[in-house]
């Protein structure tokens, strides 16, 4: 079933994509990198293998992977930590939830978590669950599995030597911290997978993100060096009210501070262990008589040689920010007044479209 969903993708991808590669009226300028959000994520249910190959057919430079790890080691592809917003796990395994009503990845074995069906993201309300974008792909319908990160590898390496295309991969370490106090090292196990399969420096179309600065810093210093590695790495920026990270002073739990990255010194910082920023778009923007523009964030990266990949670019509706009257506004604006190098979305296609029309810049293929 699923060679015959992947041929069909791949022929809607080849129609739809009409990339052009060609050399135009900015000839020696460069679109920015177009990534796919947890694969084709506006179609299909997120991190699964059949939105990877959608996306991949879609042909965007990178795919994202966010990893975590299971009961017995092994990296599952998935957004959060815990299983209940995108699994029928509440269902196959009852009793499994921790204190806070959450079942955890790290608590179960892959066998188990292959047992599991995989839906788009929903939230249990009054009537049931409920869709986070109810224009999506239906809750429940067809059949979707959570994937391992070699899973995930093989299938885009084999992509690459069939069709002879160079599709990067660009994985993110989720919760390094949280790992930690479960006794384990996510951070380590990742890296040997990469290297294991051939990512190994940055000759390799590979990106490694990450929100934690103090398990980026370890990554450079400790850990790619003691194993023969050197990967790009790319510092995540999320607001601090988010609660990305938590830290314990004192015997209090609390969030970790993010101000310090955008502000004056934090770029300087940075650009010691990491060779680009993945900040939320609307800190890059400002409004003025609703009008967006730039603010300096991106012009002070480039000038420490940091690229700039922002997330999350949305054209549902709902999603589209106010001050742009489509999508395709919205990714001009990133690409030509914001200047970004890359850019994370849900809908690849429209952003692989749009940025590859002749008038605009060359893309990096």
């Amino acid at each position: 079933m699923f060679k015959r969903i992947l041929s069909t993708l791949l022929l809607i991808g080849s129609a739809s994509a009409n990339i052009t590669c060609a050399e135009n009226s900015t000839a020696g300028a460069e679109s920015p990198l177009v990534i796919a959000h947890r694969g084709a994520s506006a179609y299909l249910p997120e991190h699964t293998l059949e939105a990877k190959a959608m996306a991949y057919a879609m042909r965007p430079d990178y795919i994202e992977q966010d990893l975590v790890l299971s009961k017995d080691n092994h990296l599952i592809v998935m957004h959060d930590i815990y299983l209940d917003s995108t699994t029928n796990v509440a269902e196959i395994f009852p009793g499994r939830a921790r204190e806070d009503g959450h079942y955890y990845t790290i608590d179960f074995t892959l066998e188990e978590l292959k047992k599991l069906r995989v839906s788009e993201a929903f939230s249990i309300g009054e009537d049931g669950p409920q869709a986070k974008y109810p224009h999506r792909f239906p809750l429940w319908k067809s059949s979707f599995q959570l994937s391992t990160f070699e899973e995930e590898i093989e299938l885009i390496q084999g992509l690459n030597k069939s069709l002879g295309y160079k599709i990067g991969i660009y994985p993110e370490i989720k919760k390094p911290y949280f790992h930690h106090w479960e006794g384990k090292d996510i951070a380590t196990i990742a890296l040997q997978k990469l290297k294991e399969y051939g990512y190994s420096d940055k000759q390799q179309k590979v990106f490694l993100q990450c929100f934690d600065a103090e398990e980026l810093q370890r990554i450079k210093f400790e850990l790619m060096p003691a194993m023969g590695m050197d990967l790009s790495l790319v510092q995540l920026i999320a607001a601090t009210s988010w609660g990305e990270k938590l830290i314990e002073i004192d015997g209090i739990i609390q969030n970790y501070d993010y101000d310090w990255m955008l502000e004056p010194g934090g770029m300087r910082k940075i650009t010691s262990y990491a060779d680009g920023i993945g900040p939320w778009y609307p800190m890059l923007i400002e409004v003025e008589d609703g009008k967006p523009r730039a603010n300096n964030i991106v012009r002070r990266a480039h000038r420490r040689d940091l690229q700039v990949h922002p997330y999350t670019f949305r054209a549902d509706p709902e999603k589209l920010p106010e001050e742009f009257d489509s999508f395709n506004q919205f990714l001009h604006f990133a690409a030509y007044q914001l200047r970004v190098d890359g850019i994370f979305t849900d809908q690849p296609d429209q952003a692989v479209n749009y940025l590859s029309r002749p008038h605009h810049r060359k893309r990096r293929y």
